[in-house]
Parts: structure tokens; C-alpha cells; sequence
């Protein structure tokens, strides 16, 4: 074998077919497209039409409901907390806020606010300030010594 003489094998390739050029090219005058009508036009796409059919996305029902006032909160364990401040990331003198928490990196943009989880074990005596905080959360930080401040109307849970 030569390189000079590499081919692909018989039949392997075929030429695109030329739509639309003549009568005697087999793919003349509609094209392939059928007789006229809708579908026989340029630009036409029917998503979802099923011939008059009610549409399957019309037949289903409709589900679940999205609360306008919605609050998004960022929610941070305790665990991760202490994890940062044993990597130096976050100082224990000034209170634990959103914008403190988004500095020291533990959670990347400030949102609605902060609510505060009790998974890990806090060793650090800190003072938060924060949207939220779970009872195992208070728990934890108040058996270290600190404090949770709730702001802004966000419940307890």
C-alpha cells in the first residue's frame, strides 16, 4: 500500500443532491416538498401542532406556582464557618455578616442574606448578624460562646 494510492472504498461517498434544478434531475419543481400547502413553503416550522389536535403541552396540566416576593438566601453550615477561620479566611473579631462571608470567600454573592445551618461544630466564640438561623445553628454558636442577631423580618426556622 502507498499513500499516493489511499482511496475511500466504493459507494462510501456520495455526491449532495441538488434540490430543485429541473424537471429531469428527479428533484425538480416542488423540490421533494410535496404539492403546496403550508409545509411546501420556505420558513415554516409547526412545533407542536398535531392537525387541529389539542397540542400535548395544552393537554397536560398546568403545576406549581412561583411566589412573586420570593426570599433567596445563601445557606452556610456552621462546619464551613469554622473551616474558614481555621484557614485564616475570616477574622473573629468583627460580627459575622453577608458582606464579611462574602469576602472571606465561603459564599460568592450576597443575595437576600445569609441563613445560618447546624451542620459541623462551631469552636469560636463569634457574634452574627445574619437574615437566619436554624435552632440546631443558635445552639451550636450560643454553646461557643457567641451570639446570633436576626435582621430583617426573615422567620426563625
Amino acid at each position: 500500500m502507498k499513500l499516493n494510492e489511499i482511496r475511500d472504498n466504493e459507494g462510501s461517498t456520495k455526491n449532495r443532491m441538488r434540490v430543485g434544478r429541473g424537471i429531469g434531475s428527479g428533484k425538480g419543481k416542488t423540490g421533494g416538498r410535496g404539492v403546496k400547502g403550508q409545509k411546501a413553503r420556505t420558513g415554516v416550522s409547526i412545533k407542536g401542532f398535531e392537525g387541529g389536535q389539542m397540542p400535548l403541552h395544552r393537554r397536560l396540566p398546568k403545576r406549581g406556582f412561583n411566589k412573586p416576593n420570593q426570599i433567596d438566601l445563601n445557606e452556610v453550615n456552621v462546619g464551613r464557618i469554622q473551616q474558614a477561620i481555621e484557614a485564616g479566611k475570616l477574622g473573629t473579631g468583627a460580627p459575622v455578616t453577608v458582606e464579611t462571608l462574602v469576602a472571606a470567600g465561603v459564599v460568592s454573592k450576597p443575595r437576600d442574606g445569609v441563613k445560618i445551618l447546624g451542620v459541623g461544630e462551631l469552636k469560636t466564640k463569634l457574634s452574627f448578624q445574619v437574615a437566619g438561623a436554624s435552632k440546631s445553628a443558635v445552639e451550636a454558636i450560643e454553646k461557643a460562646g457567641g451570639s446570633v442577631t436576626l435582621l430583617g423580618g426573615v422567620a426563625q426556622a
